[in-house]
């Protein structure tokens, strides 16, 4: 049989909204779980972003959930490049389509944290979630 609802555990970490100001990270707990993936969606921009006007999506992660250190790109997969201060998604480009972006978490860390840095002028904002999918549970099945 084919089922993945017992093998995966998901966290709201952006709710779906129309943002022109940067999100507040929450705490996203590991534990229980050996894999993590971020589903990155980006409705059709606001404005037309540049490297000004941009958003910067920016991961952290930590092992006591006090002291967070920005990724590189040993920590993560699915992104050709982490920019200074766990850059792993930009927009600084006109973005015409929506689009759903993945990154996976391969750290080693028990914490996360995803922020939705909003840089520049912002006057139209722009449809943006994120959902973090939690795989490889240790106990199963999730609830």
């Amino acid at each position: 049989m084919r089922y993945i609802i017992s093998h995966i555990g998901l966290v709201n970490v952006i709710t779906p909204a129309v943002l022109a100001a940067d999100s507040t990270p929450a705490t996203i707990d590991l534990a229980g779980f050996d894999s993590a993936m971020f589903a990155i969606h980006v409705g059709t921009g606001g404005i037309t972003f540049n490297g000004t006007n941009k958003v910067e999506f920016k991961l952290t992660h930590s092992d006591d959930d006090t002291t967070y250190d920005a990724v590189t790109a040993d920590d993560v997969q699915g992104v050709d490049t982490v920019e200074t201060g766990g850059i792993v998604y930009a927009l600084k480009t006109a973005h015409a389509d929506a689009t759903i972006t993945k990154v996976g978490y391969i750290g080693n860390r028990r914490y996360l944290k995803l922020l939705a840095d909003f840089s520049g002028t912002h006057g139209t904002g722009t449809p943006i979630a994120v959902t973090l999918i939690k795989g490889n549970a240790r106990h199963e099945p999730v609830a």
